[in-house]
């Protein structure tokens, strides 16, 4: 028998599903992406939902304005020049307009590696990224959309999670388990994804063939980078209004930074998006909390700095380790 390759199980629909779940196709779809997920300080994970049956039609939507843009993929990574910056703005300027009509959400959670949940020796970082997908999926596919929704999921196939691991159990378990144990067991997070969220389906993609996880990519990227590089983005404000002491800030950060070519774009699309943000009333904050923060969860551009939620909310560690 021929061997059935990874890639080919990825993509494989769950057959059982349609029988204990009397549907025989995900009604929504969410893209999800990393950033910064290694030797960073503050790192991040995006998500965009959307109705299974716009997803043609915003997929087109996106592909168009990159091929206007001149770029078979835009990466936040290699946000250098004017080029890519164009077509930064672009995606911002119409993730805006389609969640202001309900088309979609974007949603990202950004993490501080030097709190006092993440800042404990032997620190599982795979694992804490688990628990950070949960996290969101909890706040978005549970609480932000109907709750009958079922999901499939689009990874980027660079995650630093093993999805083909998750998607295995998933075709193996479906819906049929029982939730023992603790949650930080093997296979906890596998279980969770099926039986809280719906999830029915998850097809690990390669970004530059899927436009919208290039948007999850670019909010990933502008999440962490706007807590990361403020005091940098307060200094690049000074310098394009010509004031070279601060102004802007009285209790701020008045360092001059040698600022990059890309750190100069970077901080173009920050300010785009927070002039958008405000012109509708959206509810992003930036300046206030030295980073993108949204400040009422519901609205449909959501950033989420996560903080701890109780002295015992501390990030898993590895075996062997102890805090």
């Amino acid at each position: 028998m021929e061997k059935t390759q990874p890639n080919q199980r990825l993509g494989l629909r769950l057959i059982d599903i349609a029988v204990r779940c009397s549907v025989d196709q995900p009604t929504h779809v969410a893209y999800a992406d990393e950033s910064y997920y290694t030797k960073h300080r503050y790192r991040s994970i995006a998500v965009v939902t959307l109705g299974a049956d716009r997803r043609q039609v915003v997929t087109r939507l996106f592909a168009n304005l990159l091929r206007r843009a001149s770029l078979k993929e835009f990466k936040w990574s290699k946000l250098r020049q004017a080029r890519e910056r164009f077509a930064a703005l672009q995606m911002v300027d119409r993730v805006v307009e389609l969640s202001l009509h309900g088309r979609l959400r974007l949603d990202v959670l950004i993490w501080d590696t030097r709190d006092s949940r993440h800042q404990i020796r032997g620190r599982d970082d795979i694992a804490n990224l688990q628990r950070m997908y949960y996290q969101l999926f909890k706040n978005v596919l549970q609480r932000r959309w109907p709750p009958e929704s079922s999901w499939k999921l689009y990874p980027d196939q660079n995650s630093a999670l093993d999805w083909i691991a998750v998607q295995d159990y998933l075709d193996t378990a479906g819906l049929a388990i029982t939730l023992e144990g603790n949650f930080l067991d093997e296979g906890g997070f596998r279980i969770r994804l099926a039986h809280d969220f719906r999830i029915l389906e998850i097809c690990e993609v390669c970004s530059a063939d899927e436009p919208i996880c290039q948007v999850a990519d670019l909010f990933a990227g502008l999440g962490a980078y706007s807590h990361s590089a403020y005091a940098k983005y307060e200094c690049w404000l000074r310098n394009e209004s010509g004031q070279m002491a601060l102004e802007l800030d009285l209790e701020g950060d008045s360092t001059e930074f040698d600022l990059s070519g890309s750190d100069r774009e970077r901080c173009a699309v920050m300010k785009h998006l927070d002039s958008c943000c405000k012109r509708h009333k959206l509810h992003v904050g930036l300046k206030s909390s030295r980073g993108f923060r949204t400040y009422n969860p519901e609205f449909p551009i959501n950033f989420w700095p996560y903080e701890p939620q109780h002295p015992e909310d501390k990030a898993p560690v590895k075996l062997g380790h102890s805090e």
